[in-house]
């Protein structure tokens, strides 16, 4: 079962992962396509604890390697629904820390920061 984590959450999200995993900074990771990413985005985590990477959901398999099994991630799509696809194929391919952002983007703009753009 991959957890959801809603965007007014995140921060506690990103504090916990960061007790249990404090060398290894969280990662966004944004499966949304590039004409989504230039509607709206977060930014790159930059001073707020994360990182950000954006890889569209249908690359995610041919560029796996990108990513490290063991950093905590956070998927990050439209409203959740192909973030949590992508989290499912994360978990069963070996990474331990997966969790969906429930809502996606979308909530992120409605529940934590109002400065990202809704579409």
């Amino acid at each position: 079962m991959i957890e959801q984590v809603r965007p007014a959450n995140f921060s506690a999200w990103l504090q916990a992962v960061g007790q249990s995993h404090p060398m290894d900074a969280p990662l966004v990771l944004d499966v949304r396509e590039p004409h989504e990413l230039s509607l709206a985005n977060i930014g790159q985590g930059d001073g707020q604890g994360f990182r950000v990477i954006a890889i569209p959901m249908g690359a995610v398999p041919a560029r796996l390697m990108e990513l490290d099994p063991d950093q905590p991630i956070a998927c990050l799509c439209h409203h959740g629904m192909r973030s949590m696809q992508v989290a499912r194929f994360l978990a069963s391919n070996g990474f331990g820390e997966v969790v969906n952002i429930d809502g996606g983007i979308d909530a992120w703009s409605m529940d934590k920061d109002p400065s990202v753009a809704r579409y």
